[in-house]
């Protein structure tokens, strides 16, 4: 369970530190510094009789160097220019389509960030490199690098127009999309309800539930944001150091409000001093992330489909492949989403209660604003059906009622909105095939009781 806990820390943390455009510059930049050094000091002993430089190596006068420097480092520079100038035109049309949170998604590409750490640190490098020409020395090895660096930054460069021309493409952007969806899914289901062996021990959850319905001491948050990430380990170290029960009003993705109720501290007498030590295990940000929050992703998914849905944009077939993407996704959460509720501490007794996204909610995310923007379009509802049809396949007995829910919903609001009977009847056809699906697996769930 540390390891489990530890692991999500971590990917949190890496999540905040890919998503920005300094830091692999920055790491390149130290880099071209270290070269720098080594091949100013293998210039110095050449220059010095102390060993002699290949063949291949660039000869001339510290002017040609000077020249050649200049001119490399001016074009470096224009083209990042150009090229980030040129990318960040395509990406703000592009996000007219995908959703303004869309961008945070290509602030993080890799490609990205490695291509304008490559050019920046060849800028820096060939700086580097001019400063150091003296009257009579010249670094004929550093220059010689300096020109394969360009050469470097020319294959960079192709390869970040095609990777920016791929990764704009609306499958490719729900594809990504849905990968780091799985990713998260597969982070989150790490844990289970009550892990395996875990020491079960004080008052039953029931009963602190009560206590702290009835005398518990209100929490209210200190910033106002999203919230981002949780230390729930840390925060059952706290209230087993108080001798205390902590019940939080929110999961990460939900919005703070400064001053409004954040969590509720049982016995209320400590409430002041848990107060001040909630604010080191809570992260607060204006944006939202997949670090336990898998329903960002959902919700970045439904955001294209009912983009694509609206008069202006009216694309049915970017609508179906996020519903196919989403349906995927919800497989994996059918079976696997059993998130921990109750935290315990060494001795066995719950000491925090959180409040994680349920199943039911996940699946009514994914469906409810799609069905609302989908009236009187007979593909679109075809696909849901069909989406839940697959979840129905691998979901858990208990699991089933809300995909049931849905499918009804769906096929109320085709007999509302789609006007051609044929159309009406390959609905009704899914939905009845939805239902036999779940009438045979409950008779085999039976069969198998006995």
């Amino acid at each position: 369970m540390g390891l489990q806990r530890f692991t999500v820390e971590s990917d949190w943390r890496n999540e905040a530190l890919r998503t920005n455009l300094w830091l692999i510059p920055a790491v390149e930049s130290v880099a071209a510094v270290l070269l720098f050094v080594l091949t100013l000091s293998i210039d110095h002993a050449a220059f010095h009789r102390e060993l002699s430089l290949p063949s291949w190596v660039i000869s001339g006068s510290p002017d040609a160097a000077r020249e050649i420097l200049a001119a490399l480092a001016g074009a470096v520079i224009t083209v990042v220019g150009v090229v980030f100038s040129v990318m960040i035109v395509t990406l703000t049309l592009a996000s007219q389509q995908f959703g303004p949170r869309m961008l945070r998604t290509f602030i993080r590409d890799r490609g990205a960030q490695l291509t304008l750490g490559t050019f920046v640190a060849t800028f820096f490098y060939a700086m580097l490199v001019l400063i150091s020409i003296g009257g009579t020395f010249v670094p004929h090895l550093s220059v010689t690098v300096a020109l394969a660096l360009t050469a470097v930054d020319l294959g960079v460069l192709i390869y970040f127009i095609h990777h920016t021309a791929t990764a704009i493409q609306l499958p490719e952007v729900i594809a990504s999309i849905a990968r780091d969806l799985t990713r998260a899914i597969d982070d989150e289901c790490g844990g289970a309800a009550q892990p395996p062996g875990e020491l079960v021990n004080g008052p039953s959850p029931e009963l602190l539930e009560a206590r702290l319905d009835r005398g518990g001491a209100v929490v209210a948050a200190p910033t106002s944001g999203y919230l981002r990430f949780v230390r729930h380990g840390t925060l059952v170290a706290i209230a087993a150091e108080y001798d205390a029960v902590i019940r939080l009003h929110y999961r990460p993705g939900h919005f703070l409000t400064r001053g409004h109720p954040m969590a509720t501290v049982w016995p209320p007498e400590v409430a002041d001093t848990i107060r001040h030590r909630l604010e080191r295990v809570h992260i607060t940000g204006p944006l939202r992330t997949l670090t336990q929050d898998i329903a960002f992703g959902i919700d970045q998914l439904v955001e294209i489909a009912i983009r694509a849905l609206s008069p202006a944009v009216n694309d049915t077939f970017t609508a179906m492949t996020c519903i196919d993407w989403l349906g995927d996704s919800l497989c994996r959460i059918a079976v696997e989403w059993y998130p921990q509720v109750y935290h315990r501490d060494r001795g066995g007794q719950i000491r925090l209660i959180a409040a994680p996204v349920s199943y039911e909610r996940l699946v009514a995310r994914s469906f409810e604003k799609i069905r609302q923007a989908s009236g009187g379009m007979p593909a679109v509802l075809i696909r849901q059906v069909d989406a839940l049809f697959t979840v129905m396949a691998v979901a858990p007995p208990g699991r089933t009622q809300v995909l049931l829910d849905q499918a009804a919903l769906l096929q109320r609001l085709s007999e509302r909105t789609v006007a051609e009977q044929a159309d009406q009847a390959d609905i009704a056809t899914r939905y009845q095939a939805l239902l036999a699906l779940h009438a045979t697996r409950q008779m085999r769930s039976a069969d198998g009781a006995r």
